[in-house]
């Protein structure tokens, strides 16, 4: 059935007018991710002005807007009672298409409204949002002017702090220079005194033998008797040298002392009685010291400090535990293998692959002194305790002993059949011990330039050996991982640990003599606990190579440097 004209005209009086709101010419702001800041500091006032004219039109916009919807749904909408209406009269005559149309654009009327205010809300906010950020904006650049005029005060006192540090450890290395100058001085004092007592009856007689007259005889014997005298006295030092039998000796050459003085350090050792225990040691720190490998390090007699040296040919003293930097020395032309502090303190002494070997004035910042003998790389070097002498080893086959005071070398060691890889004196002794590639330990009297004794057991390249403070027992490490015990009176290993297959780079006891650190190639630190009879690794390298390691003259921290360039601190 067809529908009748006049529903079509009654139907025509319900049409609805639509706004068409694409036109609208709202500009959104963009808001980008990282904004650079541009405005410049004196166009602020201006800005603000114009934003704030700006925000003004929005709102008037907005509420010309509003006003214009209202008007126009005034006048548009139908009141529900119309359309409850249409919809029953369009239901009576079966106008069932006409309905649809009708639901449908009422449905999109109210979506359409819907949407309305969601953008007036979302312009809102976006506003609100723009607002915030120029706010925020204005903060920063607040911050910034206040840090910047603080940044050069900032930056005075971290120097200012830096110098007083440098000034600190350089006055301490001062103090402690002048106490054992004192100390030296108090000693040879007392020695004098000494000697003057002794030899006051000789004199005494001497004088009562002048009242009477003495004849070619009596001369003679006296002066025979004074020279057997100066004889044993030369005799309670050691041998006497060919140049001193010719009247040829240096006259700045240092007399080795005595063997009998008593090691401080067996004190210091009593003091470690508590037996350590399996996973002690944990990293505490670790500090990035070198940008190169560090390939040595030594740990201050006296005071919290730590010399490194680094494939990048300078060593850097570090106040611990901070990691300040105190000072670094520059001057040798290759990397540096080895270093080690004087007795007192106040000196350091390297070794590089130039083939030389450097003493350092820590309170000069500067070095004093180059011994050059060696044909090839020195792989390590080490102070006597009386601080006179000095020892290196070397990549040809040799190691040398170097009087400090004539600046000259005193003994080369001839014996090793491959480059002799490290040295160390025993402490308050003239005893050297020496590894070698030949796979062989020595040890060797400073006095004569003699090998004494040969240890036999590596089957691969010694890399180091030391002694334990006691100076009884000796731990010394080969290229596959091997660390071997010694007891020096039977020159037999008493011990063995695989620690393998990387190589084993470098060992050291504790004050305990305990305990027993191992530099490892698999970027570990091996403990070996002989007490417990366990080995335990610590990690903190990666899976770079571990080239030193060395316990804090307090006997409280571990200390390992790595190819990687840092220092671990284990606690």
């Amino acid at each position: 059935m067809e529908e009748p004209a006049v529903s079509e005209a009654s139907f025509c009086l319900q049409k609805i007018t639509i706004t068409d709101y694409c036109k609208d010419d709202y500009q959104y702001e963009e808001v980008p991710a990282d904004d650079e800041f541009s405005l410049q500091e004196d166009d602020e006032d201006l800005s603000k002005a114009l934003q704030t004219i700006q925000e003004q039109t929005e709102d008037a916009h907005i509420l010309a807007l509003q006003s214009v919807l209202t008007s126009e749904k005034s006048v548009s909408e139908i009141p529900e009672a119309m359309d409850d209406f249409f919809c029953n009269f369009l239901v009576r005559l079966g106008m069932s298409r006409t309905l649809d149309c009708f639901q449908t654009e009422c449905k999109a009327k109210e979506a359409f409204l819907k949407m309305q205010k969601e953008r007036d809300f979302h312009r809102m906010h976006h506003k609100r949002v723009v607002q915030e950020k120029n706010r925020l904006i204005c903060d920063i650049k607040r911050l910034k002017a206040h840090y910047a005029s603080y940044e050069p005060v900032l930056k005075q006192l971290t120097e200012k702090y830096q110098n007083t540090l440098r000034q600190k450890m350089l006055t301490s290395l001062e103090r402690d220079r002048a106490v054992g100058q004192v100390t030296g001085l108090q000693a040879t004092l007392h020695n004098l005194e000494s000697g003057y007592a002794v030899q006051s009856p000789v004199t005494k007689a001497a004088h009562e033998r002048k009242k009477g007259l003495e004849g070619p005889t009596q001369k003679a014997l006296r002066e025979a008797r004074q020279q057997k005298m100066l004889d044993a006295e030369r005799s309670s030092y050691g041998p006497v040298k060919d140049s001193e039998k010719t009247g040829k000796r240096y006259p700045k050459d240092s007399e080795f002392p005595v063997d009998s003085h008593a090691d401080p350090l067996l004190a210091r050792a009593k003091e470690c009685t508590q037996p350590l225990k399996t996973g002690v040691y944990k990293l505490g720190n670790t500090l990035k010291v070198h940008d190169l490998a560090v390939s040595c390090l030594a740990v201050h007699p006296q005071r919290d400090v730590v010399v490194t040296g680094s494939d990048d040919r300078l060593w850097k003293m570090w106040a611990l535990p901070d990691g300040n930097i105190i000072m670094t020395g520059e001057g040798h032309t290759d990397w540096l293998s080895g270093c080690c502090f004087h007795p007192s303190g106040t000196q350091l002494v390297t070794s590089s692959g130039d083939a030389t070997v450097r003493i350092w004035d820590l309170s000069k910042r500067g070095c004093i002194l180059t011994l050059e003998g060696h044909a090839q790389a020195v792989w390590d070097c080490s102070w006597h305790s009386c601080g006179d002498f000095v020892a290196s080893a070397s990549m040809d086959s040799t190691s040398k002993i170097w009087d400090v005071n004539s600046e000259r070398c005193r003994y080369t060691l001839r014996g090793h059949k491959d480059s002799v890889n490290s040295i160390e004196f025993l402490p308050f002794s003239n005893t050297v011990l020496t590894s070698s590639a030949d796979k062989t330990l020595s040890l060797w009297d400073a006095r004569t330039g003699l090998h004494v004794q040969t240890f036999y057991g590596h089957l691969h390249s010694c890399n180091h050996a030391t002694f334990n403070v006691k100076g009884d027992m000796i731990a010394s490490c080969d290229s596959r991982g091997v660390l071997k015990l010694w007891d020096i009176r039977q020159s037999v290993p008493i011990m063995s640990v695989d620690a393998g297959p990387r190589p084993a780079n470098q060992a050291a006891f504790d004050y305990s003599g305990r305990t027993v650190a191992v530099a490892s190639g698999d970027g570990s630190v091996k403990v070996l606990y002989l007490e417990l009879g366990q080995l335990s690794s610590l990690r903190g390298h990666g899976e770079e190579e571990v080239h030193s390691v060395a316990f804090d003259h307090k006997a409280r921290r571990l200390l390992s440097g790595g190819a990687d360039g840092t220092l671990c601190l284990w606690t």
